[in-house]
């Protein structure tokens, strides 16, 4: 990569925060990560990622209420957005993107899938 890529893991499953920033880091990028909520608004506030790779379910103001502030606040609007849940369920994703997510991937976390999201995410494809 020639351009440092910033991604910010928004996870506070420790596990699953720790392979998804080594995932990340391997393919080469810059990673950040969050364990709630608050943290990860004032990580993006700090340091401006790329992308966001974003758990539904946190402790304190929910996955879906960061991905709703940050697409509501024009400095922050355009900052890919991809939930990052267990939640699999009919609905789940439709939620996500409701909020404001730009792309869904469902856990366990598998490195195609997740380097997959980001790729799409940096280029604004649409999800498949």
């Amino acid at each position: 990569m020639s351009e440092t890529v910033r991604v910010l893991v928004v996870e506070d499953h420790p596990l699953n925060r720790e392979l998804a920033e080594a995932i990340l880091e391997r393919a080469g990028y810059d990673v950040v990560a969050a364990e709630d909520g608050e943290t990860a608004l004032a990580s993006v506030a700090a340091r401006r990622p790329d992308v966001i790779l974003l758990d539904v379910e946190l402790p304190g103001i929910s996955g879906l209420e960061v991905a709703r502030r940050l697409k509501g606040d024009q400095a922050t609007r355009g900052i890919p957005v991809v939930a990052l849940t267990a939640y699999a369920m009919v609905g789940d994703e439709e939620r996500a993107r409701a909020a404001g997510c730009d792309d869904y991937v469902t856990k366990p976390i598998e490195r195609p899938k997740l380097l997959g999201a980001v790729e799409r995410a940096l280029t604004r494809e649409a999800p498949p």
